[in-house]
């Protein structure tokens, strides 16, 4: 076999045993996804789309192994929801860290796309800092959200790969396959630190607590004749403010150059969504931004973001 096939390969051998195909049933509708055992004591990482509403199914692995398993925490913001089995699984699957992950870069793809067990494919990484429209369940019906920083890669991805692997050729697990873009376009929420953080709280309380400032930023280049004076080469575009939401009383403005939060420098939207967490609610957040040249500082108060109220 060539170099690219043994890497492919031996992915497939690591992952595919460790690999569930999920089945979840609530109000009557079937649906079906994949997920990956990451704990040795029985805890899989899958989308929240998977296993909406429901509060347990069965999981099945490519050895023939089946377990039914309880829904442990689901936060449909970042598509992420933890599950655990009640029997036996294989052992746990390494995860990695996106944030190494360069476009170009070689990933495979593990899941059970259309019903297939064990299926396997292989690509590229063909961007990186994507967004993903989503709509989030509320006692009103649904919302729109975005999924920030997910993964794209042509590696193909069809129903029921999602809440599957994306590994590198290490075998570690970098993403978890969510979306199908369009013809040979599949997208992946990321495993770093802040979706870590979100697996834990899952794991522990069954949801995430998230602060809300009600912005939405892009990533742009800082001004060429303003990088050397502020001392960093990229920060965040203010697009839009929710009026009446702590960063509208603030007084952040659509427009502003968003500069630092809590004293860092904010390069990228992960950069915010990172303070975003139960910490900082109720907590004032300095904020610095350059504003028609000059620099202007706030001070927001992010609150608590109630997804039941969205």
């Amino acid at each position: 076999m060539d170099a690219y096939s043994r890497v492919v390969t031996a992915v497939a051998r690591e992952l595919t045993p460790r690999v569930a195909a999920l089945r979840v049933r609530h109000r009557g509708r079937e649906g079906a996804g994949s997920a990956v055992t990451f704990t040795a004591d029985g805890f899989l990482l899958t989308n929240a789309h998977v296993v909406g509403r429901a509060r347990g199914g069965q999981a099945a692995f490519a050895d023939g192994t089946t377990t039914p398993f309880t829904v442990v925490g689901t936060d449909p913001l970042s598509d992420l929801a933890v599950v655990r089995a009640t029997g036996d699984t294989p052992g746990p699957a390494t995860l990695g860290d996106s944030d190494d992950l360069v476009t170009g870069q070689l990933v495979v793809a593990v899941g059970n796309p259309l019903g297939l067990a064990g299926s396997v494919t292989a690509g590229v990484v063909s961007a990186l800092g994507r967004s993903l429209p989503t709509s989030v369940p509320t006692r009103g019906g649904t919302a729109a959200r975005v999924i920030e920083d997910v993964i794209q890669t042509d590696a193909a991805l069809n129903p029921g790969n999602s809440g599957g692997a994306l590994a590198d050729s290490a075998a570690r697990v970098v993403g978890v396959n969510t979306a199908v873009a369009g013809i040979g376009l599949g997208l992946a929420v990321p495993i770093n630190a802040t979706t870590r953080r979100i697996i834990g709280a899952l794991m522990r309380d069954g949801r995430v607590r998230r602060a809300y400032l009600g912005v939405a930023a892009v990533p742009v280049p800082v001004p060429a004749a303003q990088r050397d004076r502020l001392g960093q080469d990229r920060a965040l575009r203010v697009a839009e403010v929710v009026p009446g939401a702590p960063a509208d009383r603030a007084g952040l403005r659509r427009g502003d150059l968003v500069l630092t939060a809590g004293g860092a420098p904010v390069s990228q939207a992960q950069s915010l969504q990172r303070l975003m967490f139960a910490e900082a609610i109720g907590r004032p957040l300095p904020i610095t931004v350059l504003r028609n040249g000059a620099m202007v500082d706030v001070i927001a108060e992010p609150v608590e973001l109630d997804t039941e109220n969205a």
